[in-house]
């Protein structure tokens, strides 16, 4: 069925536009969703392509839950975690855009990562804190098993069903018994596990307990995958201590988020490049950056990614992102926000200006990216009579509210920083007024630096490549913000989406009875589909969470789904597809019943829609590398929005960029 759905999404919109008379490649101002895979990397850009891509029928649960665990470990890379400052802990918890913007993040996203796509194939899965680290299983033939996709090991018992923490704890207390000088009354003891772990040529941890030693991802000299942590370190997790504070391990809801896809735009003068290299930037500056920044796919803690199938050359990527805008096409009013007393798209200069020179004339621009944005400059140039002036604003609310970002006061070229504003962003709107007679804009330019990971991008390898290409008509627009108010002016927060509350404040917490908080959510043409849901987290298990939602601005609210119960909290996200035709606006609404305490620690709203001007036209990916130090392209140029074509790399190629853009 995610098969059918996705296809319909694609070809069936298209049609829907060329019999309405709107695709011809003159009118179309925006082309959406466009993919170029490879038949060398695995498609990931959504939780339906990902299911595609991964699961079979027929597969067992148990191998369904190690497709996760492997999944997880394949595109997230154990590192110091990128910061967005959305989600509860300000790090990044959904598996898809980690998996396709940074590749890698800590123990603890991976344990919500690995929940989020075990639950999305009907999986139950649960975390678990330990002591220093994080982990997650999932339940199948009526037991849970314990697979840690951080650490990249699991551990077979001596029937071969997969162990959980409750029987790894067993094991290794076990062992402690009967072994106390390795334990300091507290905990394992580091030094001396470290000594016997290296006794005997690194071969002393096979003395340790039998259901350790038979981990079928652990080396012969006792180290995981990537080489930074080993037996003793197992020895010590699972010793029975949660987070080193001498408490015990306990079950912990990671809470992962989920709507995240690839969605990539292109309109007229719209280019987007993903670089297989880096220029050192990253969602953490001007400190705290992953130590995979300057790593290389094949050495050190990255060798088994190069192992596993990786083609890139690093894990963290910078890329450009910029729009040229069509001033002087009269594509600009199909790929434009909204135009008001607008004049463009003619002969005459300014090439875009106030068709009444008595009123202001006014641009709303949308910039939505994939890929987190880490600048931004606006170059325009600009015309500007006496009295006159452009002012400059920007929303990151989806136009609910406009902060002051510059006013151009005279003639000539005019570079405007956009970094503080756009900066760990994915979408914003920048609104320009022109006022004055004669006052216009002849160009203007919006660049960013974009941050990506490398490892899902469509690489060649040696031998014959076979690459396709897809595009649809469908856009989204998104509601998500931070519940903490220690984040405040990082990011969009909660009382920035314009909610209504009741008996309930924007830290979304409920200390009893019944509270609720509803949050609008606005498309510029007909929703086709409203996804969302969020991570709550309870103190008992009698806590419960209801969501619902309007269509008729308040009037009536339809009651979606009653949130699963479960005492350390649960995440859960549906999806609404039946919507009254003719709906832009949609009321969400999360109401939290409260027995003991619950709150509300983040959610995401997605309203998909057909986008205003959206169509085919055609669209060239350029493609570059080099093979033993001489450069090489591929310029393709797709006609149809369903395509292929192959590229051959004589010797091993070292992939450089991938630039998208539309073929003019």
């Amino acid at each position: 069925m995610p098969v059918l759905r996705i296809s319909l999404r694609i070809s069936g919109s298209a049609l829907c536009l060329a019999l309405a008379g709107l695709a011809h490649a003159a009118d179309v101002g925006v082309v959406t969703h466009v993919k170029v895979l490879s038949d060398k990397v695995p498609d990931v850009s959504s939780i339906d392509a990902w299911k595609k891509g991964f699961i079979t029928d027929g597969m067992s649960d148990q191998e369904k839950a190690l497709t996760c665990w492997k999944t997880v470990w394949t595109f997230q890379h154990q590192d110091n975690p990128p910061a967005e400052y959305l989600q509860h802990d300000e790090i990044v918890y959904d598996a898809i855009k980690v998996f396709n913007v940074y590749g890698y993040a800590m123990c603890g996203n991976a344990a919500a990562h690995q929940v989020s796509l075990a639950r999305n194939l009907g999986l139950e899965g649960r975390g678990w804190g330990i002591n220093c680290h994080s982990v997650s299983e999932i339940t199948w033939d009526g037991a849970w098993h314990m697979l840690d996709p951080s650490l990249i090991n699991y551990f077979p018992k001596a029937d071969g069903a997969i162990a959980g923490v409750v029987e790894l704890t067993e094991a290794v207390q076990a062992w402690y018994k009967d072994h106390p000088e390795y334990w300091d009354g507290t905990t394992g003891n580091d030094a001396k596990l470290r000594e016997l772990h290296k006794d005997g040529g690194w071969q002393g941890w096979r003395k340790g307990p039998e259901l350790v030693a038979r981990c079928p991802t652990i080396t012969d000299r006792g180290w995981y995958a990537a080489k930074t942590h080993g037996w003793y370190s197992t020895m010590q997790e699972y010793d029975g201590v949660g987070g080193g504070t001498g408490n015990k391990q306990f079950l912990y809801e990671y809470g992962a988020s989920e709507g995240y896809q690839v969605n990539i735009r292109l309109r007229p003068g719209e280019r987007i490049v993903r670089n297989w290299s880096n220029k050192g930037l990253h969602i953490n500056q001007p400190g705290g950056g992953p130590g995979c920044l300057t790593g290389k796919i094949g050495e050190g803690s990255l060798a088994y990614s190069a192992a596993n199938g990786d083609l890139a050359n690093g894990r963290v990527g910078n890329g450009t992102h910029a729009w040229t805008v069509p001033l002087a096409d009269r594509r600009l009013a199909a790929a434009a926000w909204s135009l008001d007393n607008v004049a463009a798209g003619d002969a005459k200069k300014p090439a875009l200006r106030a068709k009444d020179a008595g009123k202001d004339a006014v641009v709303v621009l949308r910039m939505p990216s994939s890929y987190v944005y880490l600048s931004g400059t606006a170059t325009a140039q600009a015309v500007v009579d006496a009295g006159g002036a452009i002012a400059i604003q920007f929303s990151d609310n989806n136009g609910l509210d406009w902060k002051d970002v510059a006013t151009i006061e005279k003639s000539g070229e005019q570079a405007i920083d956009l970094a503080p504003f756009c900066f760990r962003r994915y979408d914003y709107l920048l609104k320009l007024t022109l006022r004055g007679a004669g006052t216009g804009l002849d160009a203007l330019t919006l660049t960013h630096d974009i941050q990506h990971s490398q490892r899902p991008l469509p690489a060649l390898a040696q031998g014959e490549n076979t690459l396709s290409f897809s595009a649809g008509t469908e856009d989204t627009v998104t509601v998500e913000a931070t519940s903490n108010g220690g984040a405040q002016g990082k990011q969009v927060t909660v009382a920035d989406t314009h909610p209504t509350y009741v008996n309930m404040d924007a830290s979304l917490k409920l200390s009893s009875g019944e509270g609720s908080v509803t949050i609008p959510v606005t498309t510029p043409a007909d929703m086709v589909r409203l996804r969302f849901g969020g991570f709550y987290r309870n103190w008992s298990d009698r806590d419960a969470w209801e969501y619902s939602v309007s269509f008729d601005d308040g009037k009536t609210f339809r009651s979606i789904c009653q949130a699963p119960k479960q005492m350390a909290g649960c995440t859960k996200y549906v999806t609404v597809s039946d919507i009254p035709k003719g709906t832009r606006k949609a009321l969400v609404r999360y109401t939290g019943r409260a027995a003991a305490a619950t709150m509300l620690w983040s959610y995401r709203i997605d309203a998909d829609y057909v986008a205003p001007g959206a169509g085919f036209t055609p669209v060239k990916v350029t493609y570059a590398w080099s093979e033993g130090g001489a450069e090489k392209s591929d310029v393709h140029v797709a006609k149809r929005a369903e395509d292929a074509w192959t590229i051959t790399c004589a010797d091993k190629p070292t992939m450089t960029s991938i630039t998208l853009e539309l073929a003019e």
